[in-house]
């Protein structure tokens, strides 16, 4: 660490004498043999351009390109000064200055940069408990350590092919005095599960002077008592009274599971049969990963067999997990499954459904396409009867039943018939 400071120090002696030099790159990381172009800059033609690259100066002549060294740019009446480095040495690491005549007086204008020649780190180590297994719920701590770098390392965590992030501490850099090395070193912290056991803790190393990554791993053991992988009291379907039936059951455990099967008063341990070798419990098969099969086998299946419940027991040293089962001739429920395209089919019907019911309620209350005019009145003033008024008796001419004033109506069936009230006598 104590580089930057020296370099930083640099950069402000740039920033006083030089601080018309315009220098790119500021920084560059290279590998030895790699080449750099550098190029100092003014606003005002020039007749000189030197250069300094490590502890070695450098006159730099545009007609001259044979060196190891030599010049680049567009010309030293442009204000350019620049240096085309052809293989990168491993003492040239440090800073680059370039000094160029000022546009008055005699005190030179300086210009500087840093190169980094990459220099791989040590390989990894992986630091973590030494004890060969773990139970779940522990806490595990491990250290990954990348020595000796330049630049620094990086250190990246993986759980097999996935990249570990929860538990990731920060890194921490160190250097030597009088070197200028680097030394990262970071600390995970994980609460260990059953998903964790068999799988690989990574710490990979990545650097600027490596063609490829380089690791350091340990495999996880993570011990568990038995668990199941479906809840609730399990069906056997599709049995056929007569037939061999068999009472598959998946468990995960670590280590590995023993197994005990209770019908009625039998209480059979894996591996084992009852004595007329009807029923036979099996030893548990690893499946891969912590998971068993665990199996009873049923010579022919009577139908007094389906009536009962069969109990399972798991157990290994860390805990036990039990089970119920029943049997069934019947085939098992087809579950309702959709593909993707079905899913997709659906959705695009309801967002058609709920446009057209958006399109409806918007056409009804603003009086638009098909029902345009409706429910527009605006011969019927505020507050009158909505039935149209009868025209006179005197207007009504060509009516087969013809009404005459003060008369009442008589009903006769379906047909009113006018009818003159009598006079009365005074």
């Amino acid at each position: 660490m104590a580089v930057f400071p020296a370099f930083f120090g640099l950069v402000l002696v740039s920033l006083v004498t030089g601080q018309t030099v315009e220098i790119t790159p500021r920084e560059a990381v290279r590998r030895v043999g790699d080449n750099l172009t550098v190029l100092c800059k003014v606003s005002y033609p020039i007749d000189s351009c030197r250069m300094t690259v490590g502890s070695t100066p450098y006159r730099l002549i545009p007609s001259q390109q044979d060196e190891e060294v030599v010049y680049s740019g567009q010309g030293l009446q442009f204000g350019e000064c620049g240096a085309h480095i052809k293989h990168i040495k491993e003492e040239w690491n440090g800073n680059i200055s370039c000094m160029l005549p000022p546009p008055s007086g005699s005190i030179e204008v300086t210009g500087i940069m840093r190169l980094v020649v990459a220099k791989p780190p040590a390989n990894p180590q992986l630091i973590s408990p030494p004890q060969s297994n773990f139970k779940e719920g522990d806490i595990f701590m491990a250290q990954c350590i990348v020595p000796n770098g330049r630049p620094v390392a990086k250190i990246t965590w993986f759980l097999d092919d996935d990249q570990f992030l929860t538990g990731v501490h920060q890194p921490i850099i160190t250097s030597e005095p009088g070197i200028d090395l680097e030394t990262i070193s970071q600390n995970i912290t994980k609460e260990l599960s059953a998903d964790d056991n068999g799988k690989r803790l990574v710490c990979r190393a990545e650097h600027e002077a490596l063609d490829s990554p380089r690791e350091a791993a340990r495999q996880l053991v993570v011990y568990y008592p038995p668990k199941r992988t479906e809840a609730g009291q399990i069906t056997i379907f599709g049995l056929k009274i007569g037939s061999e039936g068999r009472l598959n059951v998946t468990v995960r455990a670590n280590p590995p599971p023993e197994a005990q099967w209770t019908v009625g008063e039998l209480v059979l341990a894996a591996p084992q049969k009852n004595e007329d070798s009807s029923i036979t419990a099996l030893e548990p098969v690893h499946l891969g990963g912590g998971y068993y099969n665990v199996t009873l086998v049923l010579t022919a299946v009577a139908k007094e067999d389906v009536d009962r419940t069969y109990y399972l027991r798991v157990t290994n040293d860390l805990g036990r997990e039990e089970f119920a089962l029943r049997l069934s001739t019947m085939d098992e429920p087809a579950g309702v499954q959709l593909s993707p395209g079905a899913i997709a089919g659906i959705v695009v019907a309801i967002l058609l459904l709920i446009t057209l019911v958006s399109l409806t309620v918007f056409a009804k209350a603003t009086d638009r396409w098909c029902f345009a005019g409706r429910s527009h009145r605006t011969d019927i003033p505020d507050g009158a009867d909505s039935e149209a008024p009868l025209p006179p008796h005197d207007d009504i001419k060509g009516s087969e039943n013809p009404t005459h004033e003060h008369g009442d109506f008589i009903s006769n069936g379906d047909t009113k018939h006018p009818e003159k009230k009598p006079d009365t006598a005074v």
